[in-house]
């Protein structure tokens, strides 16, 4: 979920980037359990999750509008149980559709950064993108800048949750909820993260907070892999946006002043939790002049 730039998901992306959509497994062409629970009189059959060149923006929107339609249906007699399968099983199509419709638009998105006018500080495109994302909005989608000069097609922030609220269990409601609001910005670009710091210490007491509450959800392993990219992150920053100032020829750094108020802010807020206890652990590092790729290895390696 982490490096989710720009990307919240490159990741987005997900990320954010960028983190977080990715959390995902490779699905496989499409007839699964959602599409198989229809009905004889839909004669509809949405086009299959493998990109084809011969398919059209329209043939994976109306796609995606099939199944959207579909689950909002089955949910409705399902078990909140059953409804997490549902979101996951959604969720990889979704991420299938929108891998496809990237790889019919690279063109598109190439050229997207540069229809913006720095001048008037607004974008100024042609009637054809304009087209193209009146269709993506149709199925939730939209185009994403993540930084580099890269634009991607992500999922409206706020949309799983307007589908599955109060429809699946408390920890997967949970996941939704905080996933779409982090995808409402970008998480990081340029190899730089551009939420602040004391965001992204809440956000690692958010998700340790859904660790110890949830420790048996089926969704642990997805979550503990986010927490620990976010924990890197918070404690030794970005190559563009280190939490340290490196020391020449020494081998050793002084973490930033910025860097070092917020770790304290962490532990005078959250003595008990295992950020704080890290953050503790990072001031330590530095304060005792411990070389750089050394506490790393110590930061990195102790997951």
């Amino acid at each position: 979920m982490i490096k989710q730039i720009i990307t919240i998901c490159i990741l987005s992306a997900a990320v954010v980037s960028c983190k977080k959509e990715a959390a995902v497994s490779e699905v496989k062409p499409v007839h699964d359990s959602i599409a198989g629970t229809e009905s004889r009189e839909d004669q509809y059959k949405p086009i299959d999750t493998v990109c084809s060149s011969g398919n059209k923006t329209e043939d994976y929107i109306k796609s995606l509008q099939w199944y959207q339609a579909k689950i909002e249906k089955e949910m409705a007699g399902n078990s909140p149980e059953q409804n997490d399968k549902v979101y996951e099983d959604y969720l990889k199509i979704r991420s299938k559709y929108t891998e496809c419709l990237m790889n019919l638009h690279t063109g598109v998105l190439d050229k997207y950064v540069n229809y913006y006018d720095a001048d008037k500080d607004q974008y100024n495109f042609p009637d054809n993108i304009k087209k193209i994302a009146s269709e993506l909005k149709k199925a939730g989608l939209e185009f994403r800048e993540v930084g580099e000069g890269m634009t991607e097609i992500w999922t409206i922030p706020g949309y799983y949750s307007s589908l599955f609220k109060n429809k699946v269990t408390p920890d997967y409601e949970s996941y939704i909820s905080q996933t779409d609001k982090e995808s409402e910005s970008n998480y990081a670009a340029d190899a730089g993260l551009i939420i602040s710091w004391e965001q992204l210490g809440d956000r690692l007491i958010f998700w340790e907070n859904f660790m110890n509450k949830y420790p048996e959800s089926r969704l642990i392993k997805t979550v503990k892999q986010d927490y620990n990219d976010y924990l890197s992150d918070y404690l030794l920053g970005m190559d563009n946006t280190p939490t340290y100032e490196r020391e020449p020829d020494k081998g050793t750094g002084k973490l930033n002043d910025e860097n070092k108020t917020e770790f304290n802010r962490m532990i005078k807020k959250y003595p008990n939790s295992n950020t704080a206890k890290k953050a503790k652990e990072i001031i330590t590092f530095f304060d005792a002049q411990t070389p750089i790729d050394q506490i790393y290895e110590k930061i990195n390696g102790a997951r």
